[in-house]
């Protein structure tokens, strides 16, 4: 018997939705529970499927909706910390925040879910045309949509579930936002077991293929091995930016630096809280004397001023052989809506926080790696590992022009604005993804965590305990070579997003074609 979704009053139906969509966060890090990405997509697929009567668009873009205010609000309430526990916000206004940023993400799944079930009616689409083509590639290309639009927020989008499942595989081919089309059609294939058995072929083929693809190495080691020590100070977020706190966190950092020599000394975000030229006049000296004396690069993350209200988000360089300080910068580029740039008519909000928000500058697009012994290290900042697109636009771009391709990246952050909760274990999945789509280890020197090693593979091999005061030392062995997704990018799921539509309609019209016949 056919199962009717009428049967169910609609209101509870929305209210399922959003459940199902919370329960998809179990799927990423720090559960890990990647089968229930899949599993909570295709019962929203399913549903979806069972929409009656001219209704069915305006009903199933409001299921999506639900389904995405659900993930989100689940997924990112941490924010709740960063607005109310340290940024002063009264807590009714924090949760009003966190709750219409879920409310706008899930517009996302909104506009997926409604617009495939018009183009089905539309088309006059099969069933298992719109599982396993229309709202897959509808889906990819939302959530590739929600990585950019209004400068992007690609948190715990579905690709990121399954940096430790078969998928992962897919990962150096077409990146996370190809992951999570790829995982849709699987959704798809599911919700379509109750009438087709074929279906479950496809799913397990695109599994298989998946743990195949582990088997290709995309990148190969590169140069020697250099030792590194990742410095994770756990300086309290509501005592980083205090007058009396400041010069403390200075001398923590020397000291952390200065401890034990290394080739690369790498501190977090911001581990300097003022400005350059507002330091103590021994500050640079004594690390620069450190530099020279032991053959340690040190990377020091620090705001830089170029000019008045020309402020940076940026590491500094310190290297032995350069008489010059810094001898390398690099400056954020994708900035941080609310906590480094004020959206427009958004001053009053920011007003009502004890946060020192500020609008600074964004650097360049591309910028160049720095050299330490055979290896070429990039940085970037925090939220910046979000953006997957970004760091292999960098790497195909020095490759294309003949320059030094970074070998390691190296993730600089402070989340210690989101206390100790799944933001740090989620952000460090987010690292996972970039090495998968790279092919390259992933140095994170953390304030408070996760401080980590990721290997080539995506595997975190080495990690320091979240809250804790202390040094990562490794040995780091860095890869060259392109993957697909690096020259590609994005390019890839957006064909394959086209190809999938454009076959849809053909296949559908041939299909009444023949009818008509």
């Amino acid at each position: 018997m056919r199962f009717r979704l009428s049967s169910i009053p609609f209101p509870l139906l929305l209210a399922l939705a959003a459940v199902t969509g919370a329960i998809n966060v179990f799927s990423f890090a720090p559960y890990g529970l990647w089968p229930l990405q899949l599993l909570t997509l295709a019962l929203l697929i399913f549903c979806l499927l069972r929409l009656d009567g001219a209704g069915g668009v305006k009903r199933g873009a409001l299921l999506g909706w639900a389904y995405g205010f659900g993930w989100v609000a689940h997924g990112v309430y941490w924010i709740y910390i960063s607005l109310h526990d340290f940024g002063g916000l009264p807590g009714w206004l924090a949760v009003l925040a966190v709750a219409l940023l879920a409310a706008i993400m899930g517009l996302y799944t909104a506009f997926c879910a409604g617009l495939s079930l018009w183009l089905q009616r539309r088309w006059n689409a099969s069933p298992l045309l719109f599982a396993l083509a229309i709202f897959p590639a509808l889906w990819g290309l939302t959530e590739w949509l929600r990585g950019w639009l209004f400068t992007g927020f690609p948190w715990l989008i579905s690709g990121y579930a399954h940096t430790a499942g078969p998928l992962s595989g897919f990962a150096p081919l077409v990146g996370v936002y190809g992951v999570g089309c790829i995982s849709a059609v699987i959704a798809g294939c599911l919700a379509l077991l109750p009438q087709r058995k074929l279906p479950a072929g496809a799913a397990l083929l695109a599994l298989l293929a998946g743990l195949a693809l582990h088997q290709i190495n995309w990148t190969a080691p590169h140069g020697k091995p250099i030792s590194v020590r990742l410095l994770q100070g756990n300086v309290p977020q509501e005592e980083k930016f205090n007058t009396a706190q400041i010069i403390n966190s200075l001398r923590l950092y020397v000291d952390m630096i200065r401890a034990v020599p290394a080739d690369l000394i790498a501190t977090p975000e911001t581990a300097v809280p003022i400005l350059q030229t507002e330091l103590p006049p021994d500050f640079l000296p004594a690390l620069t004397n450190f530099s020279r004396q032991s053959g340690s690069h040190i990377a020091l993350g620090i705001p830089y001023i170029d000019g008045p209200y020309r402020y940076s988000n940026s590491v500094i360089g310190i290297a032995p052989q350069d008489q010059a300080v810094p001898a390398f910068r690099y400056d954020k580029q994708h900035l941080v809506p609310f906590g480094e740039f004020v959206p427009l008519g958004f001053r009053w909000f920011v007003d009502m926080m004890n946060i020192p928000l500020g609008d600074f500058q964004r650097g360049a697009a591309v910028q160049a790696p720095f050299a330490v012994k055979d290896q070429w290290v990039l940085p970037n900042i925090c939220y910046e590992d979000l953006f997957g697109d970004e760091i292999a636009a960098q790497l195909a771009a020095a490759n294309a022009d003949g320059k030094p391709v970074a070998t390691l990246l190296l993730n600089m952050s402070n989340i210690a604005w989101f206390g100790n909760t799944i933001a740090l274990p989620q952000h460090l999945q987010i690292s996972q993804m970039r090495s998968l789509e790279s092919g390259r280890p992933m140095l994170r020197a953390t304030n408070t965590g996760a401080t980590a090693l990721i290997d080539p593979h995506g595997v975190v091999s080495a990690r320091l305990a979240p809250y804790t005061r202390a040094t990562l030392a490794v040995s780091v062995q860095g890869y060259s070579g392109m993957t697909p997704y690096i020259l590609f990018g994005n390019r890839s799921l957006l064909v394959a997003v086209l190809l999938m539509l454009a076959g849809s309609w053909w296949w559908s019209r041939r299909q009444r074609d023949q009818k008509r016949d």
